[in-house]
Protein backbone atom coordinates (compact mmCIF):
# COMPACT_ATOMS: atom_id res chain seq x y z
CA UNK A 1 0.00 0.00 0.00
CA UNK A 2 1.27 3.48 -0.86
CA UNK A 3 2.25 5.80 1.99
CA UNK A 4 0.03 8.82 2.63
CA UNK A 5 2.34 11.35 0.98
CA UNK A 6 2.54 9.28 -2.22
CA UNK A 7 -1.24 8.94 -2.25
CA UNK A 8 -1.54 12.74 -2.06
CA UNK A 9 0.93 13.13 -4.92
CA UNK A 10 -0.99 10.66 -7.09
CA UNK A 11 -4.27 12.42 -6.44
CA UNK A 12 -2.99 15.90 -7.28
CA UNK A 13 -1.09 14.70 -10.36
CA UNK A 14 -4.26 13.13 -11.75
CA UNK A 15 -6.26 16.29 -11.04
CA UNK A 16 -3.77 18.42 -12.95
CA UNK A 17 -3.89 16.15 -15.99
CA UNK A 18 -7.64 16.70 -16.18
CA UNK A 19 -6.91 20.32 -17.15
CA UNK A 20 -5.07 19.23 -20.30
CA UNK A 21 -6.87 19.44 -23.64
CA UNK A 22 -6.07 18.00 -27.06
CA UNK A 23 -3.58 19.99 -29.10
CA UNK A 24 -1.90 21.71 -26.17
CA UNK A 25 1.77 22.57 -25.88
CA UNK A 26 2.62 21.54 -22.34
CA UNK A 27 5.38 22.51 -19.94
CA UNK A 28 6.31 19.31 -18.14
CA UNK A 29 7.79 19.99 -14.73
CA UNK A 30 10.36 18.25 -12.57
CA UNK A 31 10.25 16.36 -9.29
CA UNK A 32 8.35 13.41 -7.90
CA UNK A 33 4.82 14.81 -8.24
CA UNK A 34 5.51 16.12 -11.75
CA UNK A 35 6.85 12.69 -12.70
CA UNK A 36 3.52 11.14 -11.73
CA UNK A 37 1.80 13.78 -13.87
CA UNK A 38 4.01 12.91 -16.86
CA UNK A 39 3.22 9.23 -16.39
CA UNK A 40 -0.51 10.00 -16.36
CA UNK A 41 -0.17 11.99 -19.60
CA UNK A 42 1.66 9.08 -21.21
CA UNK A 43 -1.13 6.72 -20.22
CA UNK A 44 -3.82 9.00 -21.63
CA UNK A 45 -1.91 9.37 -24.91
CA UNK A 46 -1.43 5.61 -25.20
CA UNK A 47 -5.14 5.01 -24.58
CA UNK A 48 -6.24 7.73 -27.01
CA UNK A 49 -7.77 9.95 -24.35
CA UNK A 50 -5.39 12.77 -25.36
CA UNK A 51 -4.11 13.63 -28.84
CA UNK A 52 -1.72 16.07 -30.52
CA UNK A 53 0.13 16.90 -27.31
CA UNK A 54 3.58 18.48 -27.43
CA UNK A 55 5.75 18.51 -24.31
CA UNK A 56 8.52 20.89 -23.30
CA UNK A 57 10.46 19.46 -20.36
CA UNK A 58 12.18 21.34 -17.57
CA UNK A 59 14.91 18.78 -16.88
CA UNK A 60 16.89 15.98 -18.45
CA UNK A 61 15.17 13.60 -16.03
CA UNK A 62 11.75 14.68 -17.32
CA UNK A 63 12.94 14.42 -20.92
CA UNK A 64 14.02 10.80 -20.43
CA UNK A 65 10.73 9.87 -18.75
CA UNK A 66 8.54 11.63 -21.33
CA UNK A 67 10.44 10.08 -24.24
CA UNK A 68 10.09 6.64 -22.69
CA UNK A 69 6.33 7.15 -22.46
CA UNK A 70 6.05 8.26 -26.09
CA UNK A 71 5.20 11.90 -25.40
CA UNK A 72 6.26 14.05 -28.39
CA UNK A 73 8.83 16.62 -27.26
CA UNK A 74 10.25 19.91 -28.47
CA UNK A 75 12.96 22.11 -27.06
CA UNK A 76 12.10 25.45 -25.51
CA UNK A 77 13.64 27.30 -28.46
CA UNK A 78 11.42 25.40 -30.89
CA UNK A 79 8.10 26.70 -29.52
CA UNK A 80 6.69 30.22 -29.44
CA UNK A 81 4.21 29.58 -26.66
CA UNK A 82 3.20 27.07 -24.01
CA UNK A 83 -0.50 26.64 -23.32
CA UNK A 84 -0.17 25.08 -19.89
CA UNK A 85 2.79 24.37 -17.63
CA UNK A 86 2.39 21.99 -14.70
CA UNK A 87 5.11 21.71 -12.08
CA UNK A 88 5.72 20.97 -8.45
CA UNK A 89 7.24 23.19 -5.76
CA UNK A 90 9.31 22.78 -2.63
CA UNK A 91 7.39 25.46 -0.72
CA UNK A 92 4.20 27.41 -1.42
CA UNK A 93 2.80 30.25 0.68
CA UNK A 94 -0.75 31.60 0.79
CA UNK A 95 0.11 34.34 -1.74
CA UNK A 96 1.17 31.70 -4.31
CA UNK A 97 4.85 32.62 -3.96
CA UNK A 98 7.11 29.62 -4.41
CA UNK A 99 10.51 28.18 -3.73
CA UNK A 100 11.62 25.67 -6.35
CA UNK A 101 14.94 24.08 -7.17
CA UNK A 102 15.26 21.13 -4.83
CA UNK A 103 16.14 19.13 -7.93
CA UNK A 104 18.44 21.87 -9.25
CA UNK A 105 16.18 22.44 -12.29
CA UNK A 106 14.85 25.89 -11.42
CA UNK A 107 16.47 27.75 -14.31
CA UNK A 108 14.71 25.71 -16.99
CA UNK A 109 11.59 25.53 -14.83
CA UNK A 110 11.40 29.33 -14.65
CA UNK A 111 11.99 29.68 -18.39
CA UNK A 112 9.14 27.29 -19.15
CA UNK A 113 6.81 28.85 -16.58
CA UNK A 114 7.45 32.36 -17.89
CA UNK A 115 6.45 31.29 -21.41
CA UNK A 116 3.26 29.54 -20.29
CA UNK A 117 -0.15 31.14 -20.67
CA UNK A 118 -1.18 29.26 -17.53
CA UNK A 119 1.09 27.92 -14.78
CA UNK A 120 -0.37 25.30 -12.42
CA UNK A 121 1.46 24.09 -9.32
CA UNK A 122 0.87 20.59 -7.94
CA UNK A 123 1.96 19.83 -4.38
CA UNK A 124 1.03 17.68 -1.43
CA UNK A 125 -0.04 19.41 1.76
CA UNK A 126 3.41 19.11 3.36
CA UNK A 127 4.70 21.81 0.97
CA UNK A 128 2.37 24.55 2.26
CA UNK A 129 4.07 27.14 4.51
CA UNK A 130 3.19 30.43 6.16
CA UNK A 131 6.61 31.92 5.38
CA UNK A 132 9.12 30.83 2.74
CA UNK A 133 12.62 29.62 3.64
CA UNK A 134 12.06 28.79 7.29
CA UNK A 135 12.47 25.09 6.54
CA UNK A 136 13.63 24.84 2.92
CA UNK A 137 16.77 26.59 1.69
CA UNK A 138 16.61 28.83 -1.37
CA UNK A 139 18.57 27.39 -4.33
CA UNK A 140 20.74 29.83 -6.28
CA UNK A 141 22.43 28.63 -9.47
CA UNK A 142 25.85 30.18 -10.02
CA UNK A 143 28.70 30.04 -12.50
CA UNK A 144 31.33 27.58 -11.20
CA UNK A 145 34.09 30.20 -11.13
CA UNK A 146 31.92 32.64 -9.17
CA UNK A 147 30.45 30.54 -6.38
CA UNK A 148 32.69 31.92 -3.62
CA UNK A 149 32.14 35.52 -4.72
CA UNK A 150 28.38 34.98 -4.86
CA UNK A 151 28.46 33.31 -1.45
CA UNK A 152 30.14 36.41 0.01
CA UNK A 153 27.63 38.74 -1.64
CA UNK A 154 24.72 36.67 -0.31
CA UNK A 155 26.19 37.09 3.16
CA UNK A 156 25.80 40.85 2.70
CA UNK A 157 22.06 40.15 2.24
CA UNK A 158 22.13 38.19 5.54
CA UNK A 159 22.02 34.88 3.70
CA UNK A 160 24.02 31.84 4.81
CA UNK A 161 24.89 29.96 1.60
CA UNK A 162 26.22 26.41 1.37
CA UNK A 163 27.51 24.78 -1.78
CA UNK A 164 25.21 21.85 -2.59
CA UNK A 165 27.17 18.61 -2.57
CA UNK A 166 26.26 15.51 -4.56
CA UNK A 167 25.17 12.34 -2.78
CA UNK A 168 26.29 9.70 -5.27
CA UNK A 169 29.48 11.33 -6.57
CA UNK A 170 32.43 13.12 -5.09
CA UNK A 171 32.08 16.89 -5.26
CA UNK A 172 29.26 19.35 -5.83
CA UNK A 173 25.95 18.97 -7.66
CA UNK A 174 26.24 19.99 -11.32
CA UNK A 175 23.08 21.37 -12.95
CA UNK A 176 21.81 20.55 -16.45
CA UNK A 177 23.43 23.84 -17.51
CA UNK A 178 26.81 22.83 -16.05
CA UNK A 179 26.67 25.20 -13.08
CA UNK A 180 26.76 24.93 -9.29
CA UNK A 181 24.03 25.48 -6.69
CA UNK A 182 24.21 27.44 -3.46
CA UNK A 183 21.49 26.67 -0.91
CA UNK A 184 20.71 29.78 1.12
CA UNK A 185 19.01 30.37 4.47
CA UNK A 186 17.80 33.79 5.57
CA UNK A 187 17.21 34.39 9.27
CA UNK A 188 13.49 34.72 9.90
CA UNK A 189 12.65 33.41 6.44
CA UNK A 190 11.96 35.42 3.31
CA UNK A 191 9.66 38.33 4.11
CA UNK A 192 9.73 40.09 0.72
CA UNK A 193 10.16 37.50 -2.06
CA UNK A 194 9.79 39.99 -4.93
CA UNK A 195 12.53 42.29 -3.66
CA UNK A 196 14.88 39.45 -2.74
CA UNK A 197 14.49 37.69 -6.09
CA UNK A 198 15.66 40.83 -7.86
CA UNK A 199 18.51 41.51 -5.43
CA UNK A 200 19.92 37.99 -5.79
CA UNK A 201 19.65 37.93 -9.57
CA UNK A 202 21.56 41.22 -9.72
CA UNK A 203 24.61 39.63 -8.08
CA UNK A 204 27.30 39.02 -10.73
CA UNK A 205 27.76 35.29 -11.30
CA UNK A 206 24.17 34.34 -10.47
CA UNK A 207 22.26 32.67 -13.27
CA UNK A 208 18.89 32.36 -11.49
CA UNK A 209 17.39 31.69 -8.06
CA UNK A 210 14.53 29.49 -6.93
CA UNK A 211 12.05 32.20 -5.97
CA UNK A 212 9.05 32.07 -8.32
CA UNK A 213 7.27 35.34 -7.63
CA UNK A 214 3.80 36.18 -8.99
CA UNK A 215 3.98 33.35 -11.52
CA UNK A 216 1.57 30.65 -10.33
CA UNK A 217 -2.02 30.91 -11.58
CA UNK A 218 -3.38 27.94 -9.65
CA UNK A 219 -2.15 25.71 -6.83
CA UNK A 220 -3.59 22.22 -6.51
CA UNK A 221 -3.00 20.57 -3.15
CA UNK A 222 -3.16 16.85 -2.51
CA UNK A 223 -4.30 16.03 1.01
CA UNK A 224 -5.71 13.26 3.14
CA UNK A 225 -9.15 13.79 4.68
CA UNK A 226 -10.58 11.06 6.93
CA UNK A 227 -8.06 8.65 5.47
CA UNK A 228 -9.05 9.38 1.87
CA UNK A 229 -6.75 11.20 -0.59
CA UNK A 230 -8.27 14.23 -2.29
CA UNK A 231 -7.40 17.51 -3.98
CA UNK A 232 -8.33 21.11 -3.24
CA UNK A 233 -7.69 24.40 -4.95
CA UNK A 234 -5.59 26.56 -2.66
CA UNK A 235 -7.22 29.91 -1.98
CA UNK A 236 -4.92 32.81 -2.78
CA UNK A 237 -4.63 35.55 -0.18
CA UNK A 238 -3.79 39.09 -1.16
Amino acid sequence: MLDLQTQMKYAVAQAAVEEIKDGMVLGLGSGSTAALMIQAIGTKLAEGELTDIIGVTTSFQGEVLAAKLGIPLRTLSAVDHIDLAIDGADEVDSHFQLIKGGGACHVQEKLVASLAERFVIVVDSTKLVECLNLSFKLPVEVLPSAWRQVQNNLAKLNGIADLRMAKCKAGPVITDQGNLVLDVSFEGGIQNPEELESEINNIPGVLENGLFVNMADEVLVGEITNGVPGVRNLEKLG
